[in-house]
């Protein structure tokens, strides 16, 4: 019955329950015709058949008594009185034996037919003679022949009447018994068909009752665990019917459900792993960059240190410049101090070498800031409406991180700059030592070679002064990036949460051990090519600082107000994240 749709279960047996109340109905009209036609046998038959013959019968005797007095009385009243009594009579038994020859139908009722129309006719002749004695004062006459034929006659003639008169009673009896016989018959048809049909109509709501009950029961059952958050119900839909596409469809979605609520808490999983990475990331890149920044500090206090010293050549090249007269006197000083000079110029030299290979460091930090923002931005575009503010951070960290690597370029080539003018330098002092082997001879020279000198370190101090200033921006950016970082680590940690949190929430829902160890792997998975990639990222090498650099100054603080300024304007993407 379960192919079959509800409604077509409810049609049919509704159609069955018409058919089954046309069928008792039809027996009952049945039984009712026969009853009906047994009754109007009766009515329409046998009680005018009796009726007539009665009718007869009392015609009969009516005869007969007019007949004594007309023997008996001689007024001309009662004879007159007799004659049309008897006349009456003989029209009436005329008008009945029209009925019998009409409604007789049998054999037999003929034949009793036959026989009372003889006597009937007998009768009727007798009477007429007996008539015509009477009225011709013959009483005598007429008194023997009522006595020795009419009488005899009579009783013939009621005789055949009565044979009628129990031939119809005992076919009205007959018809009787068959129209009770029928009642009996058509009152067990209908218990008989009605109790088919009840059991029918019972044996029918049951099955369709059970048919739509226990599904509607199993799906009650379904929708209930799931709104507990049970997603591990098994549902069996093998029916055809409404609730069979009822039962497929909350299969469908529990399937889809488990879909997504493993997909969900894979991906919860996947990014609290990847955020807490992420974090770990960012304590090291922080790490990283103070680290940088103070390597930078360094380097501007080196700057500052060797812009003193160049500021003491010029002052020295000034010195010797006015002593030049006097160079014989001081010619062994002036090598030792152009000794000195060559020296401070290969300290320069490597010092420059140095700056150089810082700002390599520098710009390879950049460049690893600028990886790390992309792996930043990828993991946030995973995450999806909650990374959108992570994804803001990173975009902003990698665009400090371009702006660093563009400045390290400059740097860069200030510094080569720097260092070719350092290297003319050296080739200038080189050949002023040479000189002042033959100062003595050469003392009128010195004059303009110090003035060079002079020259060149007014150079060398403004170019150093443009490295400090560069130092100086980098050691700002480096800060400001400090900050980034520090502010990418706690939305790393906010993500974290969220993560757990999210975790925790869709934790409510049971699923099957199956399909929690599938989701399981999943989130391994995830969590393992995280951890490849993060672990491909740290596993570079980190440069430190150079120790042969000695800080001059005293470290200065990681905040300042440009970064500052720079975390404010990040306060709307911070409430937005």
């Amino acid at each position: 019955m379960e192919r079959f749709k509800i409604s077509t279960r409810l049609t049919i047996s509704f159609a069955l329950m018409v058919v089954l109340l046309a069928v008792l109905g039809g027996v009952a009209l049945f039984g009712s015709s026969i009853q009906r036609s047994a009754l109007d046998e009766i009515t329409e038959r046998r009680i005018p058949l009796s009726r007539s013959l009665n009718t007869i019968l009392d015609g009969t005797n009516e005869q007969a008594i007019q007949f004594r007095n007309l023997v008996l009385f001689q007024s001309g009243d009662i004879k007159d009185s007799a004659h049309t009594k008897i006349r009456d009579a003989r029209t009436s038994i005329a008008e009945q034996v029209k009925t019998l020859t009409q409604l007789i139908s049998s054999e037999k009722g003929k034949s009793l037919l036959e026989r009372l129309l003889v006597h009937r006719a007998k009768f009727l002749q007798q009477g007429d003679e007996f008539i015509a004695l009477v009225d011709g004062s013959r009483h005598d006459e007429a008194l023997a022949m009522l006595e020795a034929k009419l009488r005899p006659t009579q009783l013939e003639y009621q005789q055949v009447i009565h044979e009628l008169l129990a031939d119809q009673t005992q076919r009205a009896e007959k018809s009787s018994q068959q129209a009770e016989t029928a009642a009996n018959q058509l009152v067990w048809e209908v218990l008989v068909t009605g109790a088919i049909a009840t059991v029918i109509a019972v044996f029918l709501a049951l099955a369709i009752v059970r048919s739509i009950t226990r599904p509607l029961a199993q799906a009650m059952q379904v929708a209930n665990r799931v709104a507990s958050g049970d997603l591990s119900a098994s549902i069996s839909a093998t029916s055809k019917d409404e609730m069979g596409l009822l039962l497929g469809a909350l299969e469908r979605m529990q399937h889809s459900l488990v879909t997504t609520v493993t997909s969900v808490r894979s991906n919860a999983q996947g990014v609290a792993a990847a955020s807490a990475q992420i974090a770990a990331g960012n304590n090291d890149l922080s790490g990283r960059t103070e680290e940088q920044a103070s390597a930078l500090e360094q380097t501007a206090a080196s700057m500052e240190q060797l812009g003193s010293t160049v500021k003491q050549n010029a002052e020295h090249a000034t010195q010797a410049n006015q002593m030049a007269k006097s160079a014989s006197v001081v010619a062994i000083e002036g090598g030792k101090v152009v000794d000195q000079v060559v020296a401070t110029m290969k300290s320069i030299d490597e010092s420059s070498k140095k700056i150089a290979d810082i700002i390599s460091v520098i710009d390879s930090i950049a460049f690893q800031t600028n990886i790390l923002a992309l792996n930043a931005a990828v993991e946030a575009a995973r995450a999806g409406e909650q990374g959108r503010g992570f994804a803001v951070v990173a975009s902003e960290v990698r665009a400090l991180a371009g702006r660093s690597a563009e400045a390290a370029k400059e740097i860069k080539t200030l510094i080569t700059t720097s260092v070719e003018r350092v290297e003319q330098g050296s080739l200038l002092v080189d050949k002023a030592g040479r000189t002042m082997t033959d100062v003595v001879s050469a003392i009128g020279r010195v004059t303009d070679i110090m003035g060079e000198i002079s020259a060149a370190s007014q150079e060398q101090s403004q170019g150093l002064a443009q490295v400090g200033e560069a130092a100086t921006q980098m050691d700002q950016t480096t800060q400001q990036n400090a900050a980034l970082v520090e502010e990418m680590a706690a939305a790393a940690s906010s993500l974290n949460h969220q993560a757990r949190s999210l975790v925790d929430a869709v934790a409510v829902f049971k699923l099957s051990e199956e399909i929690k160890r599938s989701g399981s792997t999943m989130a391994m998975t995830h969590t393992s090519v995280s951890r490849q990639k993060t672990a491909a990222n740290l596993s570079k090498p980190r440069q430190e600082p150079l120790a042969s650099i000695k800080p001059i100054v005293e470290r200065r603080p990681a905040t300042i107000a440009g970064t500052q300024r720079s975390t404010r304007d990040k306060d709307v993407d911070w409430e937005t994240f």
